[in-house]
């Protein structure tokens, strides 16, 4: 079999070591806007550049779906789905929280996910039926099922519409049913901490596949639940999604669907 991990680790590590080159250079003045929020930086173009070098050279016929230059790929057999910088606010705010994203669906079902914090050289990949590891030591959720006990990541939208709305209410009926909150600024990281059992849970609005791919792959391989916030299977775009270690998911489902 191809050693499809091998190339995303390869992709994954060259980006970040580009990333790295360009930390602290950036302010105001030299980040491109892609809306009123949201910013691309050369390092996101570089990254991406290096990420589809890297897989079409070993893989040719593969499709590469990436954020900076997205295009639709329905039926493509192998797709690989690429986020070359998350958290791209955190970077150019010199805030070292933000990381590599790479997943491969094969058809319609991911295979691989391979996420890459070069901040904390920490590596996550997950490859499916075969568990999720962290720099190479298998990783799995958290136990935790009492809703007091429980930490939660949340994101909020670019898009400040209704969906916006849906966030705060939730995070205003959890707050005082869990523990605590927390909003990192990366969806892929986000994901990855459920798996390795840093946080217990992740709810955010109007996501894209690059934000998610890798990281879903990561989470239900190490024992955990994907779903959007109604406990539905992931939707179309825009993505809405509610990550859990599986213990407290329909306990969580069922406040943030409360009605107001």
């Amino acid at each position: 079999m191809p050693d499809y991990k091998k190339t995303a680790i390869l992709a994954a590590k060259k980006a970040g070591k580009i990333i790295l080159s360009h930390r602290g250079k950036y302010n105001l003045s030299n980040v491109q806007y892609k809306g009123a929020r949201d910013i691309v930086t050369k390092a996101d173009f570089e990254a991406e550049s290096i990420i589809k070098k890297t897989i079409s050279k070993e893989f040719p016929s593969h499709e590469i779906l990436a954020e900076e230059t997205p295009r639709g790929y329905e039926l493509a057999d192998f797709l690989w789905v690429v986020d070359p910088l998350d958290g791209t606010v955190n970077f150019t705010h010199n805030y070292p929280h933000f990381c590599v994203s790479i997943g491969l669906k094969k058809q319609k079902e991911t295979i691989l996910g391979v996420i890459f914090d070069p901040i904390l050289n920490e590596l996550f990949t997950a490859e499916k039926g075969k568990g999720a590891f962290l720099n190479g030591k298998k990783i799995s959720v958290s136990p935790n099922s009492q809703l007091i006990r429980i930490l939660l990541n949340t994101g909020f939208s670019y898009n400040r519409g209704e969906k916006m709305e849906f966030t705060l209410n939730a995070v205003r009926r959890l707050l005082y049913k869990i523990k605590d909150i927390r909003r990192s600024g990366s969806a892929a990281l986000d994901l990855a901490y459920i798996a390795c059992g840093r946080t217990d849970s992740y709810l955010e609005y109007h996501l894209k596949p690059w934000d998610l791919c890798a990281g879903s792959l990561l989470v239900e391989e190490a024992g955990g639940k994907v779903s959007d916030p109604t406990g539905q299977p992931l939707k179309p775009l825009p993505i809405d999604c509610f990550a859990s270690n599986g213990l407290i998911h329909e306990k969580l489902l069922k406040i943030i669907n409360e009605e107001k």
